[in-house]
């Protein structure tokens, strides 16, 4: 069996107390995450296998490594390959710095480490707690909705392709719904709560579609023609918010050969994608608004409360990944609303490039970040074999189809923190797929649309 790293996941061909050290802090300080032992990423198993009381000493010199102390949890697995061990590590509260000094975080499938202006993003959420594991004072499971837990569950053996056999009780308490007392948490609430919206007024969604371009109308009143106030379960949100938005998008008919095709407004995967963020990544703490998406003849808002978290910014949003509220995030991927974790902001900008629109535009403020996607088609839709690019080659035909031309220096001034071996690497991919031709040579050459 291959294993895939990725932004929950690692593995270590052997029981070294340095890697299994950068591993802990990378997850610790992330959403955490599994580290398997004694098997790569290429299949290679440990030879001569690894012994308990090697992977205990290795765990023993990792911990001391970290700043603070990470305290992990191991199993043992007997597979056709051998046996193998999976180190769990949590997320933390804490900033966890390695002995050398540097502060790494899981970016994909790489630990990366952060700079000084990243740790101090990161120090200061870090120091908030987290808002969704706190109890909801006078909440009962019975506050919960029987069949939303049922549905969850049977999501969840479907994602996991085998029935889950462990109680009720055990699959709340490992969703983080639940303490081990069996109180409802914040996150349990949000996911599963009959009514959430009475203990927590800030949950839910509201709609509003706006006639013209602003929010007021010709005669200065407010210009809307439908508002919507949406609650319940995020997963209930996430649904009835997309079909109220499908409600109101306009679909028009394309017709190639004998066939009919509709399109939408606005790619399907970007409006979910959007509405997905907002819901599971918001500042629950905020307790005076709620999620709003705005829809506009020439465009749609989805306005999340809160800034961006962790060190997030507007400009690495696209290459890293960090959750202000990993229980939600992880319930909505078990119910399977986020397909891939950390790939959903590249897939909007793919989606909405393909359908012949500008990317997405991201706005961060201290209290909101906004995502806005805009209806017109500036240029002709891509076809879907030219969408397998990556978010600098977009930008890069963004630029084209702008100024009709694309030189390695102005590429190099769009992407200023990618080395120029990569960037040449993109163009001429672009070139192979017949998306750009390449003219002159040498430090005459430029590219133009093919």
């Amino acid at each position: 069996m291959m294993l895939k790293p990725g932004p929950l996941m690692s593995c270590l061909l052997e029981a070294d107390p340095f890697a299994l050290a950068e591993m802990m802090v990378a997850f610790a300080n992330g959403d955490g995450g599994s580290i398997v032992v004694g098997k790569d990423s290429d299949g290679n198993v440990s030879t001569p296998p690894i012994y308990v009381e090697e992977l205990e000493g290795a765990l023993h010199q990792a911990e001391q490594m970290c700043s603070p102390v990470i305290q992990t949890g191991w199993e043992q697995f007997e597979s056709e390959d051998g046996t193998l061990f999976v180190v769990r590590v949590v997320r933390s509260s804490e900033l966890h710095a390695l002995s050398d000094g540097r502060v790494v975080i899981r970016a994909g499938s790489e630990n990366r480490p952060l700079s000084g202006d990243e740790i101090r993003l990161l120090a200061a959420s870090k120091s908030t707690g987290e808002f969704e594991s706190e109890t909801v004072a006078g909440a009962k499971t019975t506050d919960f909705d029987d069949e939303v837990i049922s549905e969850y569950i049977q999501k969840l053996s479907s994602r996991r392709h085998k029935a889950v056999s462990r109680s009720e009780v055990d699959i709340l308490l490992e969703a983080g719904a639940i303490t081990r007392n069996s109180i409802p948490t914040i996150a349990g609430m949000l996911l599963f709560g009959k009514e959430s919206h009475v203990v927590l007024p800030q949950s839910g969604l509201v709609f509003v579609r706006f006639v013209g371009t602003d929010p007021r109308g010709s005669d200065g009143k407010a210009g809307y023609g439908r508002r919507e106030e949406i609650n319940g379960p995020l997963a209930r949100v996430v649904e009835n918010a997309w079909n109220v938005i499908h409600e109101e998008m306009a679909i028009s008919a394309v017709v190639e050969g004998l066939e009919r095709e509709e399109k939408p407004e606005y790619p399907p995967f970007a409006v979910r994608e959007a509405l997905v963020n907002a819901v599971c990544h918001r500042d629950y703490r905020l307790q005076g608004r709620r999620v709003e998406v705005r829809m506009f003849a020439d465009r749609m808002e989805v306005i999340s409360p809160g800034g961006l978290p962790g060190f997030i910014t507007v400009d690495n949003i696209v290459d890293e990944h960090f959750s202000r509220n990993p229980r939600l995030v992880k319930g909505l991927f078990q119910w399977g609303y986020i397909e891939e974790l950390g790939l959903g902001i590249d897939r909007m900008i793919e989606s909405m490039v393909q359908a012949g629109h500008p990317p997405p535009e991201f706005k961060a403020r201290p209290h909101a970040f906004t995502v806005t996607l805009y209806n017109n088609r500036s240029r002709k839709v891509m076809p879907k074999w030219q969408g397998n690019m990556n978010e600098r080659q977009m930008r890069a035909v963004e630029f084209v189809h702008t100024n009709g031309r694309i030189a390695n220096r102005e590429y190099q001034q769009l992407c200023p923190d990618v080395s120029p071996e990569t960037l040449r690497l993109d163009l001429s991919d672009m070139v192979d797929k017949g998306l750009l031709l390449k003219i002159g040579a040498n430090k005459g050459t430029y590219y133009i649309l093919k």
